[in-house]
């Protein structure tokens, strides 16, 4: 009998799967076999992976560090995901169905970074301040049973 997960997240096999392909797919980036001009110049860093239910989709969510045009190392890297596939087999030998690649810019530190400055805001700090001078741990003497006298 089958069993399904009751949770919306990933399985722990998708887990494991797309982080054995997140590595892959890195060390062909690294050994710079793909040849085109947006991605020579370009650190790409591959923060995630996501496996489709089935592990016959990739969705890699990637960061360029260092290319002025975002979008199009996107596009490069969509553009070669077939070579960038057949480079990968190797290394996922294991797998039954090899997957297909898609490339997605990952906005998780754009958001990480709004988050920051947000919380750097005069106000908030200034809140966040309040809060800690108003909240904090009682005073050893005003706890019942602890008094400084010693005739409880």
């Amino acid at each position: 009998m089958a069993r399904f997960a009751t949770g919306s997240g990933p399985s722990q096999r998708q887990l494991r799967v797309s982080e054995q392909v997140r590595h892959a797919v890195s060390q062909v980036l690294q050994r710079g076999d793909v040849r085109d001009d947006k991605l020579e110049n370009a650190v790409i860093a591959i923060s995630e992976v996501r496996m489709s239910p089935d592990l016959k989709i990739a969705t890699c969510f990637v960061s360029p560090v260092g290319a002025a045009d975002s979008e199009g190392v996107i596009s490069a890297l969509n553009r070669n995901a077939r070579f960038i596939r057949g480079r990968a087999a190797s290394h996922l030998k294991q797998m039954k169905y090899m997957p297909e690649f898609r490339f997605r810019i990952d906005t998780s530190f754009d958001n990480y970074a709004k988050i920051d400055a947000l919380l750097r805001k005069p106000e908030v700090t200034r809140d966040l301040v309040d809060e800690e001078d108003d909240g904090g741990d009682p005073n050893p003497g005003d706890v019942p049973g602890h008094g400084g006298d010693g005739n409880e």
